[in-house]
């Protein structure tokens, strides 16, 4: 079913109100207008019909079959070429990816684990004396970076820059609506990634070290070592995710927990319960509510017919509480049985670093919790959340004895 919304649904979700509490607008879109299509583009900024799409089905069905709805053209981030693996389609795509997936493997980021958690616990060291903290600013923010930074082999004094760029890139600081400012904001922002990355892979040519970077510049595709270009096409996509998703998916997970004292105790009683915790908050407070994509061939969805030239929004933070799909979708259950989420995507395109993400989720909050089992978010806080990947302005947290 399609349906022509009297105003212009994208309006309601990038709302901040939205942001901070989507399940609502999320509801509506499911059972109102599961697919709607927008006229003035409004959902990416380009001209030409937009769609949205909010059911479970329908998002898992279109995330499995890029040869009708793409990421080749689906965003534009200040890149001046297609960013690897992301906005690449078919063989080629899937080169890339068996090239860049032993990096982030299971295995691979099981033996991180050890040092992972050693930064868990120095982050907390800084400000477990105290009485409370900012928690997006001193521990969500800090530790990913830091932690993505030493495995790519850059340097950990260029951290602001790079969450100056991310943010750029992201959430640039421009009056909502206006694409165009957003746009001189992200090709500007690009040429100094571009620039950084050119000094980086000259450093390596001459020095290897041990990191990320390194390794690409030894590695070959069927035979064939990497071009510059597709160095810095990686490495432009890299920094820009592996900054930003882990961030916000801490935010989200400690926000729900310090609001829900009942679901917070489940874990300091239970930390086995910590990987169940990480897959059942990314669906239910799913960081990355939605993802972009642009129809390659004609096709139908559930009786809605796309064609060519539309870009489509996948709300994939609606198709994850779906009761079509998840049972008592509307409820948080650490024990849920049965949790195929979508908050990494799926299909081709699911998400390159999710074993590290999830890795870093959940050392995170058992360390966390092992150590700060009580804690709150600070009296007269209103948690602001940004629209798009959900992260939070601010999350200041105040802690308390065990028996207070």
């Amino acid at each position: 079913m399609e349906a022509q919304a009297d105003t212009d649904p994208t309006m309601l979700l990038f709302a901040p109100e939205t942001a901070n509490a989507p399940h609502e607008a999320y509801r509506r879109m499911r059972e109102e207008c599961p697919i709607t299509r927008s006229v003035d583009g409004s959902v990416s900024g380009n001209p030409g019909a937009a769609v949205l799409i909010s059911r479970f089905e329908d998002l898992s069905w279109a995330l499995k079959h890029p040869e009708y709805l793409s990421s080749e053209d689906a965003i534009a981030i200040g890149n001046d070429r297609p960013l690897i693996p992301l906005q690449i389609e078919g063989p080629d795509h899937a080169k890339y990816r068996r090239l860049l997936d032993p990096e982030f493997s299971p295995k691979k980021m099981a033996a991180l684990e050890p040092d992972f958690r050693a930064l868990v616990n120095q982050v907390i060291d800084r400000f477990i004396e105290g009485d409370g903290c900012d928690f997006h600013e001193d521990f969500a923010t800090p530790l990913p970076s830091t932690f993505f930074l030493r495995l790519t082999g850059l340097s950990l004094d260029d951290l602001p820059v790079f969450l100056q760029w991310r943010d750029n890139i992201i959430r640039p600081d421009v009056e909502p609506g206006d694409f165009d400012a957003a746009a001189e904001i992200r090709a500007a922002t690009g040429r100094e990634i571009y620039a950084y990355f050119e000094r980086a892979l000259d450093e390596r040519v001459e020095t290897r070290d041990d990191g990320l970077l390194s390794r690409l510049l030894d590695a070959e595709i069927e035979g064939e070592r990497l071009t510059r270009e597709e160095l810095l096409d990686i490495c432009y996509l890299l920094i820009i995710a592996g900054l930003d998703t882990v961030t916000a998916t801490l935010d989200c997970a400690i926000t729900h927990l310090a609001r829900n004292a009942d679901a917070r105790q489940q874990l300091v009683d239970r930390p086995e319960l910590a990987p169940a915790v990480v897959e059942e908050l990314l669906r239910f407070e799913t960081p990355v509510m939605m993802v972009p994509r642009t129809v390659k061939a004609d096709v139908t969805v559930s009786d809605v017919d796309l064609k060519v030239g539309d870009t489509v929004t996948m709300l994939l933070g609606a198709g994850n509480l779906d009761d079509a799909e998840f049972d008592r979708a509307g409820s948080v259950d650490f024990e849920r049985e049965r949790n195929r989420h979508l908050a990494f995507g799926a299909g081709p395109h699911r998400c390159l670093g999710s074993h590290l993400a999830r890795l870093e989720v959940r050392v995170a909050l058992e360390e966390w919790h092992r150590r700060i089992p009580h804690y709150d978010v600070a009296p007269d806080t209103d948690v602001q959340f940004s629209p798009g990947i959900r992260q939070a302005e601010s999350l200041p947290l105040v802690f308390r004895s065990a028996g207070a």
